[in-house]
């Protein structure tokens, strides 16, 4: 037998503004969440998906909700997560996933862009919606997100995001796009470090870093792993220098302490290709073991979080565009995902951990977090 539903996310969440005039509140916003988040959780990855389970799980539901005036339909789901505000919802979004997971010393938090292919709508001349998101990569949670429109706009979303998150103590990674010096000294100033990949984007500086990595100057290696599989080798090679009073003298960048060097070489049958990445650094460079596992944590992001969405979630096909439903649906989806990586008790995929919620009552109670 189940209790009635008191879980703590429902209370992070209801300080949400309810958008709608009263005549159209059939249905409480806290049902329309546990509904559609449950539902989410279990596999549905759309509105029509998500009323049919909500059916189908009516008197499961009827025990734990207030349902006087039934399931909602496909329509009010996508029209309430429509004018939802996203900014209010990713704010409560962070929030709870504060409660929900202490981040250790020394954390790495990649910071990345997925766009959101299918939510662009050429009749409406909409372009397709970017969300940047956080990744605690040792929790294996999202820690929060912020919509953008264009990808270019990542800039003035990526300081708007690490304003929601404590990040003392740990370490940031961004790709080129956030190596910009405001977006190092929040993140100095937020009592965390830096790890930032440096591209063309910076002009002279990245010269200047190559140059040295590529002069007689450059450091011996001070790393080197070895990984393989499917036929393919690849060697990484991380090259560190802390002795940069040069390069500060030419360039100001808040917080530097290092430069990064890593090499990756690529084997596969007879074929060998080799590349140079860098990266700026606010972390020591007696630490490069720190150092490399920040890089190498950010790169994992892509298998990590974007490819689950993508593969687990069906992302990339969701069509939804009215309004703000698209990003927020996506943060719904990065709700499912902590909970479902959190649940450890199963030790299946996600994709399983999905079908099993849907099979079995209890056990979508306990990924949620509710007692039973």
């Amino acid at each position: 037998m189940t209790k009635p539903v008191t879980a703590s996310i429902l209370q992070h969440f209801s300080s949400i503004k309810d958008p709608r005039i009263n005549r159209q509140k059939k249905h409480a916003l806290s049902d329309i969440f546990f509904i559609t988040l449950s539902a989410v959780i279990c596999g549905a990855d759309n509105w029509v998906a998500i009323e049919a389970f909500g059916n189908a799980k009516k008197g499961w539901f009827s025990d734990q909700l207030d349902l006087t005036n039934g399931i909602p339909s496909h329509d009010t789901f996508g029209d309430v997560f429509a004018i939802i505000d996203i900014e209010q919802f990713s704010e409560c979004f962070s929030s709870w996933v504060t409660d929900l997971a202490q981040l250790t010393e020394g954390e790495v938090i990649a910071i990345d862009g997925k766009c959101l292919r299918r939510s662009i709508d050429k009749a409406s001349k909409k372009a397709a919606i970017h969300m940047v998101s956080a990744w605690a990569q040792g929790n294996s949670l999202v820690l929060g997100q912020v919509k953008v429109d264009d990808k270019s706009n990542e800039i003035t979303a990526i300081p708007k995001l690490l304003s929601r998150l404590d990040i003392a103590g740990a370490v940031v990674t961004i790709d080129a796009m956030g190596c910009q010096k405001k977006i190092a000294q929040q993140i100095i100033n937020q009592k965390g470090d830096y790890v930032l990949s440096l591209k063309g984007n910076q002009g002279n500086l990245h010269d200047d870093v190559v140059t040295y990595f590529t002069s007689d100057l450059t450091p011996e290696p001070a790393l080197q792993t070895v990984d393989g599989g499917h036929g393919r080798i690849e060697t990484r090679t991380i090259r560190v220098s802390g002795d940069i009073d040069w390069l500060k003298e030419r360039h100001t960048w808040p917080g530097l302490e290092s430069i990064i060097a890593v090499t990756a070489t690529r084997e596969s049958g007879q074929k060998v290709s080799e590349e140079t990445r860098y990266f700026l650094s606010s972390v020591n460079a007696d630490n490069p073991s720190k150092l490399e596992h920040a890089v190498r944590a950010h790169w994992a992001i892509e298998n990590s979080l974007h490819w689950v969405l993508d593969v687990a979630f069906d992302e990339d096909s969701n069509r939804t565009r009215k309004g703000h439903s698209a990003a927020n649906l996506a943060v719904i989806r990065h709700i499912a995902l902590n909970l479902i990586k959190r649940e450890k008790t199963s030790k299946v995929g996600v994709k399983i951990k999905r079908l099993k919620a849907g099979w079995d009552n209890d056990y979508l109670l306990r990924v949620i977090g509710m007692k039973i």
